[in-house]
C-alpha cells in the first residue's frame, strides 16, 4: 500500500503540465501549438519569455523532487524511489493531455537531486559540459542520462542505478526525433534558433 501511494502521488504531481499552465496564464496561448509542441521549458523558451521558461524548468524539476521528498517522509525510501519514477512517467505521459507530455529532462534532474543530490549534480555538470562543448541541448541531455546509471551505481548502489537506467531508457525514447536529427546533422544548436546546426 505504501508503494502504491508513492506511485500515485508521483504520477499526479508529475503530470502537472507547468509549461502549458504557465503559458496560458501569461496569455501566450497553447504551448503545444508553438515550436516543437512540447510542454517543457525548452519549448516555452521559444515564446521569448525567459522568466516563464525558467519557471517551467523549476516547476518540472520541483515536482519530481517534491514527489520523492513527500513519499520518503511518509512511506520510506522504496516509496520515494517509486514516486520519482512515476513523477517522471507522469510528466512524459500525462493522462490529462492524452499521454503526450514533455521529454523529461527537468523532472529527471529534480528526481535525481532528491534521491541522491550528488548524482543529480553530476547529471547537471555533465549536461553543462556537453552543452557548452557541442551546443546541442538534446545531446547534452542524452549524454547525462546515459551516464547517470553509472554514477548512481558508484555513489549510491544498484537500486538507484536501476532507477536511473529506467528513466534514461524512457528519456531516450522520448528523444527519438532528436536522435534522428543528430545523426542527420539537422538538429538545431543552442542559440541557433530554428536553423540547423
Amino acid at each position: 500500500m505504501m508503494l502504491l501511494l508513492g506511485a500515485v502521488l508521483g504520477y499526479l504531481l508529475g503530470s502537472i503540465p507547468f509549461g502549458l499552465v504557465l503559458t496560458r496564464a501569461a496569455g501566450l496561448g497553447d504551448i503545444r501549438s508553438i515550436g516543437s509542441g512540447n510542454i517543457g521549458a525548452t519549448n516555452v523558451l521559444r515564446t521569448g519569455n525567459k522568466p516563464l521558461a525558467l519557471a517551467t524548468l523549476i516547476g518540472d524539476a520541483g515536482k519530481g523532487a517534491v514527489a520523492v521528498l513527500i513519499a520518503r517522509y511518509f512511506w520510506g525510501e522504496d516509496a520515494a524511489m517509486l514516486a520519482g519514477i512515476f513523477a517522471f512517467l507522469g510528466h512524459c505521459f500525462p493522462l490529462w493531455l492524452g499521454f503526450k507530455g514533455g521529454k523529461g529532462v527537468a523532472t529527471f534532474i529534480g528526481t535525481l537531486l532528491a534521491l541522491s543530490w550528488p548524482v543529480g549534480l553530476i547529471f547537471c555538470a555533465t549536461w553543462l559540459v556537453i552543452a557548452v562543448a557541442q551546443r546541442y541541448s538534446s545531446l547534452a541531455a542524452l549524454t547525462a542520462a546515459a551516464t547517470a546509471p553509472i554514477f548512481a551505481y558508484v555513489v549510491s548502489g544498484a537500486t538507484l542505478a536501476a532507477t536511473a537506467g529506467l528513466l534514461a531508457v524512457i528519456l531516450f525514447i522520448k528523444h527519438a526525433p532528436n536522435i534522428q536529427r543528430l545523426l542527420q546533422g539537422t538538429e538545431p544548436r543552442i542559440g541557433a534558433g530554428k536553423k540547423a546546426g
